[in-house]
């Protein structure tokens, strides 16, 4: 499926963490290695509480070695700030935390990079975004955003979740919450390193993928068109915060709970014992 780059308004909770012991404490807390992140580079973390379930999934941008700039999606800023300041014992840094508004790019063709904008999602998903308040010239006018000569529309709220439900790029209170474990979730390949030292409910993390636990549930992306059962010949359509249901050997498989549904698919929560019906990748089934 090609999409037409688009633009379309958002707001994102913004942290910003000061301090001669932002990297150091930033990295003692989260998900992902940060003592490592270069000037100017982004990554994904989860903060968690110490029982291992999510409290937030961070974007982190390295602005300075003593400037960072985290953001997670809106409504979920105060909890993530208050998780931060819980563990902030002798140690200086300060955060500040806001609300921002973002452009958020999508569709933008493999490997091309607008500059000013910040990656957004896995990389090759074409996902960018632009913090209004921190646009310098020439994106200060952003109605003249460009992919090379040609403007770049202006897209609808649909159109962005159908990209993200495509993506398969989780929204925090919509497909995990904060009684989500990582792995759970399908952030673990963005979100985690496995070679940074301890944090706060690493050790759940670390158990699970050593020893090669899958999680009790395991958010995938799948069809929104369920496939065809004896009380719809042709199928149904997924709606959120109901049963996706599969055919398995001539019976109705209720695998999950749909979390998201937009465009031509959806992200479900999958139960363990069914995850072997369905296989995430392109949204196909496996029956």
């Amino acid at each position: 499926m090609t999409v037409t780059p688009f633009r379309v308004a958002i707001a994102r909770d913004v942290i910003v963490a000061t301090g001669k012991d932002a990297r150091t404490f930033l990295h003692s807390q989260l998900s992902n290695d940060i003592a490592g992140l270069a000037v100017g580079a982004v990554t994904h973390a989860f903060i968690l509480d110490p029982s291992g379930k999510l409290n937030a999934f961070f974007r982190v941008r390295c602005l300075a070695d003593d400037h960072f700039v985290l953001d997670v999606d809106a409504g979920c800023g105060a909890a993530a700030l208050a998780r931060l300041n819980k563990f902030k014992i002798r140690v200086q840094c300060d955060f500040v935390s806001t609300t921002e508004e973002v452009v958020a790019i999508r569709g933008v063709p493999t490997g091309l990079e607008i500059p000013g904008t910040v990656p957004a999602w896995r990389r090759g998903d074409g996902a960018f975004d632009v913090f209004v308040s921190g646009a310098e010239a020439p994106l200060a006018d952003i109605g003249e955003l460009r992919i090379g000569a040609a403007p770049i529309r202006t897209g609808t709220d649909a159109e962005f979740h159908a990209e993200r439900v495509r993506c398969a790029w989780p929204m925090f209170g919509i497909d995990i919450t904060d009684a989500s474990l990582p792995a759970e979730t399908g952030l673990v390949d963005v979100a985690v390193s496995f070679t940074k030292g301890c944090y706060p409910g690493q050790e759940l993390v670390e158990r699970m993928d050593s020893r090669g636990s899958t999680a009790p549930r395991t958010l995938m992306r799948l069809p929104s068109r369920m496939p065809a059962t004896a009380d719809s010949a042709e199928g149904s359509r997924a709606v959120a915060g109901q049963p996706y249901l599969v055919v398995a050997n001539e019976a109705t498989v209720e695998i999950g709970m749909c979390t998201s549904v937009a465009g031509d698919y959806a992200l479900v929560l999958v139960a363990r014992a069914q995850v072997p019906l369905v296989t995430a990748e392109g949204g196909s089934q496996t029956i």
